[in-house]
């Protein structure tokens, strides 16, 4: 993934200045960890589900509900990662709009 405001890399938060004056948590996870975390969850959900479904058409598996709920699962998964990101976008629309 590229990061071409540089607003993701992994320098120290000490070094950068703080908007508003906020810091984060010590000991709490960054915002991009989380992130990259559950885009890993929803990867896995994904291939699961897909090899669920390989697996059912080859004839490998029988049971057709947990084919389902996989694929329920991937879809339910990615829908919420994409509605955070839908809300990120527009935080950041709105941030743009601001003069300074």
């Amino acid at each position: 993934m590229s990061d071409p405001l540089g607003l993701i890399s992994s320098s120290t938060a000490a070094a950068r200045p703080i908007a508003g004056g906020v810091r984060p948590q010590a000991g709490g996870a960054s915002f991009k960890d989380v992130l990259l975390k559950n885009i890993e969850e929803v990867n896995t959900l994904q291939q699961d589900a897909t090899k669920a479904i390989e697996d059912l058409t080859a004839g490998r598996r029988g049971d057709v509900e947990g084919v389902i709920l996989a694929t329920s699962k991937a879809d339910t998964a990615f829908k919420a990662l994409q509605a955070v990101r839908n809300k990120v976008m527009e935080a950041y629309d709105e941030i743009k709009q601001i003069r300074v």
